[in-house]
């Protein structure tokens, strides 16, 4: 949630994280309620590696996808700017309620290889 998020990051600019990653973070402070995506990195530890597969099914209805890469991540390269875009607007849609239990990364399509496939198309 937006309020773990927040947390995260005051933990983490205090420096009192202590080598712990997001997604431990917000298993022990932000509770089961947090249980969330395990797939998905927290946009400050998001790092861009290569392209994820090609996804073999269609988006359950309801989710926005972003129709072109950010302006803010327009100097990075590609691929690293889609992922950057596609993760900022899969915390838009879990903000809103909207991925319908569509996860970051998941069996035939997760949220990135949807978003990625229709930043590239």
């Amino acid at each position: 949630s937006k309020e773990c998020s927040t947390k995260y990051q005051a933990a983490k600019s205090a420096g009192t994280l202590n080598g712990m990653k997001w997604n431990d973070f917000r298993k022990a402070e932000c509770g089961p309620g947090a249980d969330d995506d395990d797939t998905v990195p927290a946009p400050t530890e998001a790092t861009y590696t290569s392209e994820p597969a090609k996804p073999t099914v269609a988006a359950p209805k309801g989710v926005s996808f972003p129709k072109a890469i950010s302006p803010k991540f327009a100097t990075e390269n590609p691929g690293k700017g889609r992922m950057h875009t596609c993760l900022e607007q899969y915390y838009a849609n879990k903000d809103a309620n909207t991925l319908n239990g569509l996860k970051w990364i998941q069996k035939g399509g997760g949220f990135y290889s949807l978003c990625n496939a229709k930043l590239k198309s």
